[in-house]
């Protein structure tokens, strides 16, 4: 079996600690939960404060305003989906902002990008546009796929964002397909696969990672670890807890990674890049986060407490790079203000794009439909 290249962003004893505590204990809070968190945000601040000292300043301010800006589009997604402006599913990415922006930034513009059905944020942070995002989120003909695809399925061909997918685990295959083709064009493109941890337990991500290994294949696999398969823990449905170590059954460099470091996030992945590029080798990333918002707009969350939520909130991806750029005199006051109005006013614009634009007229009915 191939040397397996393993490295973690937390030490051992934490990772075991994250696996097994639950943090609730007959409905109330351990003691110690909250104070355990304050440490780790901590302990991000310091790892966060070396890691920008190797990235453009400007760079490091694009990224925080994608952060900020996701978080707005997805909180104001939620307000219209609740008017009854938006139809179907709606999941959304409140919480794990760090992890496709961290991930999408460090990429060439011409690698490959697949992801599961919560997409909105991949999908702006590859380069499409609020209000081609909101618009297809609003069935309107100004969306990227012309209002058809809706919320679960952004796509662009010209921005090599191969879209949200419905079916949970589908796109793996998908994205193994990609880097596949990315190898046998020698393009020097990486193929990245996005998907939750429930779709781990899909015979399609093992049978993925065997074929990116045994082809040598220029693949990233990132697993967006957020402790929940719809309503149901992780705890309650996976026997082996830690994602990353499922990589070593096939020879698969692995990493576990803290999703709410946005700087942890984008260095794991820029490992995951030179191995693919360099190496036409695979990489699974686990990034462990947490979504604030249930599964999706219909799921109320009751199978979670507010103290529970209110642990991972100690550790909010966005305050926490906010308040390291600010220690490191890279962002004022003053500038997270300006950053946070340029996000509103650009929601606000998307929101005002798809309210204007018209139902895709009828002719589309059949467009774009292939019969097998």
């Amino acid at each position: 079996m191939p040397k397996t290249a393993t490295r973690t962003n937390t030490d051992t004893k934490n990772e075991k600690r994250d696996d097994t505590t639950p943090g609730v204990k007959n409905g109330r809070v351990e003691d110690d939960f909250l104070e355990l968190a304050k440490i780790e945000y901590q302990k991000r601040r310091r790892s966060q404060l070396e890691s920008i000292k190797k990235l453009d300043k400007k760079l490091l301010r694009e990224m925080l305003y994608q952060m900020v800006l996701g978080r707005h589009f997805e909180e104001k997604s939620a307000e219209v989906y609740r008017m009854g402006k938006i139809g179907g599913f709606c999941h959304l990415y409140i919480g794990q902002e760090a992890i496709g922006v961290g991930a999408i930034t460090a990429l060439r513009p011409d690698d490959m990008v697949i992801t599961s059905y919560r997409d909105h944020v991949q999908a702006m942070v590859k380069g499409m546009s609020p209000e081609a995002v909101m618009a297809e989120l609003y069935g309107k003909e100004g969306g990227c796929v012309k209002g058809k695809g809706g919320s679960m399925h952004m796509f662009s061909r010209e921005l090599e964002f191969y879209g949200g997918h419905g079916i949970v685990g589908g796109q793996i295959g998908v994205g193994t397909g990609m880097a596949y083709a990315a190898k046998y064009k020698g393009t020097g493109q990486v193929a990245v696969c996005f998907f939750g941890e429930a779709a781990v337990n899909q015979g399609i991500f093992h049978e993925s990672l065997n074929m990116a290994q045994l082809w040598k294949l220029p693949a990233i696999y990132i697993c967006e670890n957020n402790k929940y398969g719809m309503g149901t823990s992780q705890k309650r449905a996976m026997s082996i807890a830690s994602v990353a170590h499922k990589g070593e059954a096939y020879g698969v460099a692995n990493e576990f990674v803290d999703g709410m470091d946005v700087m942890a996030v984008r260095e794991a992945m820029e490992r995951a890049i030179e191995r693919a590029r360099k190496g036409s080798l695979p990489t699974l990333l686990e990034v462990r986060a947490y979504r604030y918002m249930g599964h999706s707009m219909s799921d109320p969350g009751n199978y979670r407490t507010r103290e529970e939520i209110a642990k991972y909130q100690e550790r909010d991806p966005i305050v926490l790079f906010r308040e390291t750029l600010k220690e490191a005199n890279i962002l004022s006051d003053k500038d997270y203000k300006a950053i946070e109005q340029q996000a509103r006013d650009a929601v606000e614009k998307a929101l005002k794009f798809a309210e204007e634009s018209p139902l895709p007229p009828e002719s589309e009915l059949l467009k774009d439909v292939f019969a097998g």
